[in-house]
Formats: structure tokens, C-alpha cells, sequence
């Protein structure tokens, strides 16, 4: 129809979005919170820019995801997301190897670490961007159990070298803040950016965006599931 808006396209053609990432944690969470999604991979550089904080950082590379896959998604609601955690000013972002996932869990034992998330939801130009932390208390660790947690497989592409949707489960022992964003996306606040990209939502339409919502987590107890970091 002539003169329609891109906001109104946003709202016609966003049924399916648009998730910048290769994690399947974060495929997962998106598909399991009831969005159909499309992934789109975007590769961009990683590297931290000399004197960047930690916030500025993950803000820049998800927002780097998102102009990566722009072009190429019009009329489209793109998702792109960068998660780090940090301890004592430093970034754990995924480990070089087992030995280096081995260090990391020893810096986390018994310790409360922070989860930062860059989130941007963009679509033809109209954008909502954050960050989003969360607070994880682990378990003190006995250098045995990390030994062995590190030979599992299971940190080799987590960033802080845990999963908390999987067996590293087991170390957490409280949860301040969003769970999904410790999995490797704050589910909520994607689905408040992409209510906020919509324009003149028809019911019918606002059914199929709408996913359900996830039951509300205690703090001090560790959710069994979820999907990355």
C-alpha cells in the first residue's frame, strides 16, 4: 500500500525475527519464550577497545551485530545481544581452552561475579538498545570439582566458562536479576524493545509477537533451565 510507514512493516513483516548471533542458547531462549525467529550470524571484531568499561563494550559489539545484519533485513525486528562476566574489573569472556576455563571457575569460587548483557532490537532505523546486569553467587569450589567441571566440555564456549542452564547449575547459589540474561539473553527486556518497535498493533498480529512469559525466578534458588552466555 502506498505511503505505509517502515514502522508499520515492522509490525507486518516481524512474525519472525531476526537474531544476530550464532549462540544457540539464545536461539533457544527466543524460540522457547514462543517467537519464531530466523538466525542471521553476524561476524564482527571482538576485540576490546583500549580503556573501554565493560557496559560500553558489550553495548557497542551488540550494536555491531545489529548494523552487520541490517542491511539485509528490511522491514525486519533484528535481536543482536554480546554477553561478558566480570569480576574484580575484569572481563571473562569464553575460555582459550580447559586450563583457562580451569582459572576462571577458581576466580568465580565462592565469590558474586556480574552478568552483562548488550542488548539492541532494532528495525529500519528505529532502534532500542541497553544493558542488562545480573549478580551470581557461586559456590566455594574445591580444585578437584573444577578439574572436573572444566574436563565436562561444558564451559568451552560460555562465557565465565559455566552454564547455568546445565551442570554448572550446581555451583550457583543465588541469582540477583534476570536468569535468562546469565543464559545469554534478558528474554524480558527484548520483548519490552520489540512491543516498543510495534505501530498500531492489530490484535491478531500482537497474539503472534506476544510470547509467554517466564515464571518469575527466587533468588537464592538456581532455575533448572534455561539456554547461554
Amino acid at each position: 500500500m502506498a505511503g505505509r510507514s517502515h514502522a508499520a512493516e515492522c509490525i507486518i513483516r516481524a512474525v519472525r525475527l531476526l537474531l544476530a548471533s550464532r549462540s544457540p542458547r539464545r536461539a533457544r531462549l527466543l524460540r522457547e519464550a514462543g517467537y519464531e525467529i530466523e538466525v542471521m550470524p553476524a561476524d564482527v571484531d571482538e576485540s576490546r577497545l583500549d580503556g573501554e568499561s565493560p557496559r560500553r563494550y558489550v553495548a557497542r559489539l551488540a550494536a555491531a551485530k545489529a548494523a552487520a545484519v541490517g542491511s539485509r533485513a528490511l522491514g525486519r525486528i533484528v535481536v543482536a545481544a554480546d554477553t561478558i562476566v566480570l569480576i574484580d574489573g575484569l572481563v571473562l569472556g569464553k575460555p582459550a581452552d580447559r586450563r583457562d576455563a580451569a582459572s576462571m571457575l577458581g576466580r568465580l569460587s565462592g565469590r558474586t561475579h556480574e552478568v552483562l548483557t548488550g542488548v539492541v532490537v532494532a528495525c529500519d532505523g528505529r532502534r532500542r538498545d541497553a544493558v542488562e546486569m545480573t549478580r551470581v553467587t557461586f559456590a566455594t569450589l574445591e580444585p578437584a570439582r573444577i578439574a572436573w567441571y572444566a574436563g565436562t566440555g561444558e564451559p568451552d564456549d560460555k562465557a565465565g566458562a559455566y552454564a547455568v542452564q546445565g551442570i554448572g547449575s550446581r555451583f550457583v547459589e543465588r541469582i540477583e536479576g534476570s536468569y535468562t540474561n546469565v543464559v545469554g539473553l534478558p528474554v524480558a527486556l527484548v520483548d519490552r524493545f520489540v512491543r516498543q518497535l510495534e505501530a498500531h498493533p492489530h490484535s491478531e498480529r500482537r497474539a503472534n509477537l506476544a510470547p509467554a512469559r517466564l515464571p518469575t525466578q527466587r533468588s537464592g534458588a538456581a532455575p533448572r533451565n534455561g539456554a547461554d552466555s
